[in-house]
């Protein structure tokens, strides 16, 4: 169908598996798995399985600031689940997740095991199991906490519907590609507004409510995201750039990015990370391949 064709919606909706996107191949109207198949499991409490999506980032940037701030007890092992592969269909991660979504964390710390999916669920459980990254301020707590949940609804919008439509569908498509673009241009907006008086989005500290938007919106704004930053007039959000931009120069955030990243430059990917010297094995790895292209 051309985009110039009306649609006209069936009386009952069947599932189209040849409707083309990049993600066809994985998206159904079902759930649970689709395959057995075990998760792995390494020596630390807490066990992540996820991408270096943007939600994916939100947990290994709060990870890295926990071990970055002396939180010995948030060493974990970061496991790369590959959604195009369908990974995140099996038996195990569904168990850890039943919406088959990244990221999904255990706590073997606890007996039982703790599991906790969505990666809002994830930043404040951690946040609020190592007291860090969270107002206790009876004032300052409802500001984090709302733009938290803010990012996880108004990031579908984003993601789903911007993103979608302008990078994946199969077809450019006016009507959607409008609809979306004003309304993350709206969201950039609020964020603008909210850091011209304010350093971070809760206020004078930094917080699990930064770490969920800036994957997503300081991305955007710095032009990593969906390749729309001209797009989308990105350089006229100041305030949203220098926040962004900030942020960027954190050493847990640098590091927090490249956790379960497959794609890419080679030394901005680590496909697993169980130790901090994963990190430093793959500067090591860098340093290496440009003394060998001299």
């Amino acid at each position: 169908m051309s985009e110039n064709e009306e649609y006209t919606p069936p009386k009952v909706w069947t599932w189209d598996q040849e409707s083309g996107g990049k993600f066809a191949n994985i998206n159904r109207p079902i759930a649970g798995p689709t395959h057995e198949k075990e998760l792995p499991v390494g020596e630390h409490p807490f066990q992540l399985y996820s991408l270096a999506t943007p939600n994916g980032q939100k947990v290994t940037i709060l990870l890295e600031e926990l071990l970055e701030a002396g939180e010995s007890g948030a060493e974990y092992d970061a496991y790369l689940i590959n959604i195009l592969d369908g990974e995140q269909f099996s038996s195990g991660f569904v168990e850890v997740n039943p919406n088959s979504k990244i990221p999904a964390l255990m706590d073997h710390s606890t007996s039982p095991p703790t599991r906790v999916f969505e990666s809002g669920a994830i930043l404040l459980y951690l946040a609020e199991r190592f007291e860090r990254f969270l107002p206790a301020d009876s004032r300052e707590r409802p500001e984090c906490l709302s733009w938290l949940f803010w990012q996880m609804g108004s990031g579908p919008y984003l993601g789903g519907g911007f993103g979608h439509f302008y990078a994946y569908a199969p077809t450019k498509m006016e009507y959607p590609i409008n609809r979306f673009a004003m309304e993350a241009k709206r969201q950039l907006d609020v964020l603008n507004r909210r850091l011209a008086d304010n350093r971070y989005l809760s206020g004078d500290d930094y917080t699990i409510a930064d770490m969920a938007n800036w994957p997503w919106y300081g991305e955007l704004a710095r032009g990593n995201l969906y390749d729309a930053g001209e797009f989308l007039g990105v350089s006229s959000y100041e305030h949203v750039r220098r926040w962004a931009d900030e942020i960027s120069e954190r050493p847990a955030v640098e590091r927090g990015t490249m956790v379960n990243r497959s794609w890419g430059p080679p030394e901005r990917q680590l496909h697993e990370r169980h130790d901090a010297s994963d990190f430093e094995l793959r500067t090591q790895d860098k340093i290496g391949d440009s003394e060998s292209d001299d």
